[in-house]
C-alpha cells in the first residue's frame, strides 16, 4: 500500500506523463536510488537528440535542496549484474557530492572552477557521418560572477574508445566524459567566451590504458594534486558555497588525476593539519587562513584563461610576415 501511495504521488508531478511507474527501469532506479540514500523526486519523459524516448528522473537526498537529473533510453535494461554494480557506485558517489554545497561544480587541474550543465544525455550517433558517439552541453566558469564565461561543447567519443565501456547511457559515460573535457581545458585546447559556437572535444582511446585496464587523463604528482586539493575547497567551499565542506574522496577526481580516494584523503589531513582545511571525514572545509591567499587562486585563474585563448603572430596580422 505505500509504495502504491508512492507511485501516486509521483504520477502527480507529471499528470500528463505515459511512463510505466511500474516497469523494470523505473523499478531498479528506485531501488538503487534507495540503496544510495536518495530519493526519487519526479519522473518524466524526455527525448534524446533523434527524438527518440528518454525517461527523466530527478533524484535528491532528504536534508538537501540540491536534485540530481538522471536520463536514461526508456528502453534501456540493467539485466547484467555488472551493469547494476556499476550503477549502484555512480548514484552512491552522487549522493555524495549532492551533499555539497555545489554537487554541480568541479575543478580543473590548472585552477578554474566551472560547471557542467545542459548535457544531453545519452550519447548519440553522429549525423555527419563519422564514427562517433556525440554528447552535447555547456561548461561555465564559476568564480563568484566576475567574468560570467562558458564553452558550448560537442565532445566525440570514437567507437573503439565506446568498445571499452558497456554503455554510452549516464552511468556509464559520465565521470570519462567529464574527465575528458577537463583534461582538453587543461591543455587549452577549450576557450571560455560571452557566448559561441560548438568546440569540439575529440575522446579517443588516447584516456585509456589497455595494459592497466584504466583511464589515465593526468599523471599528477603530490604537488600538483594537493594545489588541485586547495583549489577545490576555495573555490567550492569558500567562494561558491559559504564555507561548507566539499567531498574529498571523489572517484571522479581520483580517476582525472590518476590517483586513489586514499591518497586524496591522506593530502588533505596534511593540510588539514596545516590549517589550510578543516577536515571531518571525506569532506572539508575552507578555513580563513587557505581564504587569505585568494590573491593566488585568482591569479591561477587567470593564467588559466589566458591559457585557453587562441594565439595568434602579431607580424602577420600586421602583414609583415615573409610570404
Amino acid at each position: 500500500m505505500e509504495e502504491e501511495q508512492e507511485l501516486h504521488n509521483l504520477s502527480e508531478v507529471s499528470p500528463i506523463m505515459t511512463i510505466d511507474l511500474k516497469s523494470p527501469l523505473v523499478s531498479t532506479l528506485k531501488t538503487a536510488a534507495a540503496k544510495a540514500g536518495l530519493k526519487l523526486l519526479s519522473i518524466d519523459e524526455g527525448q534524446d537528440f533523434h527524438q527518440q524516448p528518454t525517461t527523466v528522473f530527478q533524484l535528491g537526498l532528504e536534508d538537501s535542496s540540491h536534485a540530481l537529473r538522471f536520463e536514461l533510453s526508456s528502453g534501456f535494461h540493467f539485466e547484467n549484474p555488472e551493469l547494476l554494480a556499476v550503477l549502484d557506485a555512480h548514484l552512491a558517489a552522487e549522493a555524495k557530492r549532492l551533499s555539497a554545497p555545489r554537487p554541480d561544480c568541479m575543478v580543473t587541474l590548472e585552477g578554474l572552477p566551472v560547471t557542467f550543465t545542459s548535457f544531453q544525455w545519452p550519447c548519440h550517433s553522429s549525423v555527419s557521418g563519422s564514427d562517433a558517439f556525440i554528447l552535447h552541453g555547456e561548461i561555465h566558469l564559476q568564480d563568484g560572477g566576475v567574468h560570467s564565461l562558458m564553452a558550448k561543447v560537442a565532445a566525440a567519443v570514437s567507437l573503439t574508445f565506446a568498445d571499452i565501456v558497456p554503455s554510452m547511457e549516464q552511468p556509464f559515460a559520465e565521470s570519462f566524459l567529464y574527465n575528458a573535457i577537463r583534461k582538453t581545458i587543461d591543455k587549452g585546447q577549450l576557450e571560455f567566451l560571452k557566448s559561441g559556437n560548438l568546440q569540439a572535444v575529440p575522446i579517443t582511446t588516447r584516456y585509456y590504458s589497455r595494459w592497466q585496464k584504466k583511464f589515465v587523463f593526468t599523471e599528477t604528482s603530490d604537488e600538483q594534486r594537493l594545489q588541485y586539493l586547495l583549489s577545490k575547497v576555495y573555490w567550492i567551499s569558500g567562494v561558491l558555497g559559504e564555507n561548507r565542506p566539499v567531498w574529498i574522496a571523489d572517484p571522479r577526481d581520483a580517476q582525472y588525476l590518476n590517483t586513489t580516494e586514499e591518497d586524496l584523503l591522506r593530502m588533505a589531513r596534511e593540510k588539514s593539519a596545516q590549517g589550510l582545511l578543516k577536515l571531518d571525514g571525506e569532506f572539508a572545509a575552507a578555513t580563513p587562513q587557505l581564504l587569505e591567499k585568494a590573491a593566488d587562486f585568482r591569479a591561477r585563474l587567470e593564467k588559466a584563461l589566458e591559457f585557453t585563448k587562441p594565439k595568434f603572430n602579431e607580424e602577420m596580422r600586421s602583414g609583415r610576415a615573409n610570404m
